[in-house]
């Protein structure tokens, strides 16, 4: 079922007459994810949107490494790169595993290196 109603001409962004699709309105709604899903998604790309932790992450993909690894290949404080490092855990983006003295990081699991993985590849074809 299709709800029309003209309107006047508008931006190159919207169409140039009203339609409500009803049937595409009421699929979008079925597929959609609950509120707490929501949130939790949104948070995961705005801890990924920071461009220092975006480096970390991009850094882990090789394997592990520890603060004052991270530290160095950033140019940052182990304080700062620390910092960052608990938001990342606090997100489930990375992992920490200590051995004796030294807190090594990787990324939580493979679906970390596929969203940054889509992403790269999304910006290489623009």
């Amino acid at each position: 079922m299709v709800n029309k109603k003209a309107v006047a001409p508008c931006t190159d962004e919207t169409c140039d007459v009203r339609v409500v699709h009803l049937e595409r309105v009421a699929r979008a709604k079925t597929e959609a994810i609950a509120p707490n899903d929501m949130e939790r998604l949104a948070l995961t790309y705005k801890i990924m949107g920071d461009p220092t932790r975006l480096k970390i992450i991009l850094a882990l993909r090789g394997g592990e490494m520890c603060v004052c690894d991270i530290a160095a290949f950033l140019g940052l404080s182990e304080s700062a790169v620390s910092h960052q490092l608990r938001r990342l855990r606090e997100s489930s983006l990375v992992r920490a595993r200590r051995d004796g003295q030294i807190l090594y990081y990787s990324l939580d699991d493979s679906h970390v290196l596929d969203l940054v993985t889509v992403g790269l590849h999304h910006i290489e074809e623009n």
